[in-house]
């Protein structure tokens, strides 16, 4: 169905700007090369500077934050949200959420939840001011990061501005975590909080902060690991520290699981189905298998995808082991090589996902190349989705090229311009 004219306007905007973004970001890791680099404190300025228009906006690149004020509605009528799909609830929050994931049960955990709850709870389940309510949750998060990077930088070795910039000013945050309300920014600020706690040589408060980041999203427990490495680092017995970390990370479940009233069915949901048409290497591989095997008359095609994300899995697992046994990096360095595997290598993957490891290599990446190279990888990730948050059509894709190419063509003007002075004095 052919875009609006102001759908197609809207679309070439959005892309236009992202380009925009992407060229300041870079040109402001080019200032942190200069002989004046900005400190953290303006890049946190900066921060806000971009920031601030996001805040207002309607979300963007995705619709989650419609699930996620939908489940919030579901834990505060007593509904199972691990049982049931928005579609239990009814109503104007359920009429926005995907239909892919109208039935599906909620793969979040109890701290995450119960803020949801409390948020619908404090706006009535009105649609504008849940969503408003999600924004600033996220922000609170973002915040958090920005305040973890630089001490987190600074007990890994690594200049806390470059870790900011990468960590924090990186465009995917501010056009997924900030402008999708992505829940990805609470785990990733609980985790970051934690961490910088550990470092401090405050283990159980680090590692109640590390679990109740994995009670928001099931990957930051492996931040667990990273807990008892510094503990052992610091001189504390390998058995004790994983006693200590042990109890309180079962203790602070308890307690969270207890007071979100959520009940425990957040174990099982965790292999909530994924999107048919998601683009994780895994999924791609599988798909392909399974063609090959139905144009061959196979009956093993049905089996191709679930086979595939398995190996993932197990491909994850070897890699996280490799890295922390072989590499033995810094264990902050280390949390976040394996989170980016398991982020890579899962049967699920959005732009987003690329933060859980991205957030961590920032604040511990040994030299500027890993940074470089980690930079260019955002920039290609932060151009891959949509405003709408859909899968993109032909007309789509011409459209948002057009955009990034517009914004191209002005960014090579003004450097032309900028270039102009010297020509004439030359």
């Amino acid at each position: 169905m052919p875009a609006s004219p102001g759908a197609a306007l809207g679309l070439v905007g959005v892309h236009f700007g992202i380009v925009l973004l992407i060229a300041a970001w870079a040109l402001l890791g080019r200032l942190l090369r200069g002989p004046e680099p900005p400190g953290p404190r303006a890049l946190l300025l900066v921060l806000a500077v971009w920031s601030a228009p996001l805040l207002p906006a309607a979300p963007l690149f995705s619709r989650d934050v419609y699930s996620y004020l939908a489940q919030g509605a579901m834990v505060e009528a007593h509904l199972d949200v691990y049982a049931h799909g928005p579609s239990r609830l009814g109503g104007p929050l359920a009429a926005e959420v995907a239909p892919l994931w109208q039935h599906t049960g909620a793969p979040y955990g109890p701290v995450f939840l119960g803020a949801a709850a409390a948020l619908s709870a404090l706006t009535g389940g009105e649609l504008t001011a849940g969503v408003a309510g999600m924004r600033l949750l996220a922000l609170a998060g973002l915040a958090l990061m920005a305040a973890a990077l630089p001490r987190l930088a600074r007990a890994c070795g690594a200049d806390p501005a470059a870790a900011l910039w990468l960590g924090a000013l990186n465009p995917l945050v501010l056009l997924h975590l900030l402008a999708g309300a992505h829940n990805d920014a609470v785990m990733l600020g609980l985790l970051g909080t934690g961490l910088v706690a550990a470092l401090g040589r405050r283990p159980v408060l680090g590692a109640a902060l590390v679990t109740l980041a994995a009670l928001v999203k099931a990957p930051a427990v492996l931040g667990l690991a990273a807990v008892l490495a510094l503990q052992v680092r610091a001189g504390r017995g390998p058995v004790r520290a994983a006693v200590t970390t042990s109890l309180t990370a079962a203790a602070t479940t308890a307690a969270a699981t207890a007071a979100a009233g959520t009940g425990y069915g957040w174990t099982a949901a965790l292999d909530t189905p994924v999107s048919p048409d998601n683009w994780a290497l895994t999924g791609l591989l599988g798909r392909a298998t399974r063609t090959l095997l139905e144009q061959t008359g196979s009956d093993l095609a049905p089996l191709a995808v679930p086979a595939w994300h398995t190996l993932g899995m197990l491909a994850a697992a070897v890699a996280v082991l490799a890295i922390w046994l072989r590499l033995r990096p810094h264990p902050v360095y280390a949390l976040g090589l394996s989170l980016a595997a398991v982020a890579a290598l899962g049967p699920a993957i959005r732009p987003w996902y690329a933060l859980w490891g991205l957030f961590l290599i920032a604040a511990a990446a040994p030299t500027a190349s890993v940074r470089h190279r980690t930079a260019a990888v955002t920039a290609v990730l932060a151009l891959l989705a949509l405003p709408g948050g859909g899968a993109a059509d032909p007309e789509q894709l011409v459209l948002a090229f057009s955009g990034g190419a517009l914004a191209v063509v002005v960014l090579w003007q003004a450097h032309q311009a900028r270039l102009a002075p010297a020509w004439r004095t030359a």
